[in-house]
């Protein structure tokens, strides 16, 4: 699994209306349908009301391969022009061998 943690940063409330225009809009859920996504969510850091971070989280190289040639990109890209973003990104390989699980409290 690869994870993609994508900090989208604006002024003026442009990061959360772009995130509202996403979901409203129908693309994040037909980036969650895509083949290959395995997570595909918005969150707000506290203290930081201008910066939405997304993760994003896809089976392969191929997938995200495949996602950025889909006609989705354009309008995401379209989407961050409008509402002026600025991005920095981490990107995540899962190690499948490591496991704190016995760390966690359930």
């Amino acid at each position: 699994m690869i994870t993609v943690n994508l900090y989208y940063k604006g002024t003026n409330g442009n990061a959360r209306a772009f995130v509202n225009e996403m979901e409203s809009s129908g693309i994040a859920d037909a980036i969650r349908a895509e083949e290959g996504n395995l997570r595909y969510e918005y969150f707000q850091p506290i203290g930081d009301p201008e910066t939405i971070l997304l993760i994003d989280s896809w089976s392969d190289q191929a997938a995200i391969d495949a996602h950025h040639a889909s006609p989705m990109m354009k309008q995401l890209a379209e989407l961050r022009d409008k509402y002026d973003l600025h991005m920095t990104v981490e990107r995540y390989v899962s190690d499948e061998y490591a496991s704190d699980e016995k760390y966690l409290r359930k």
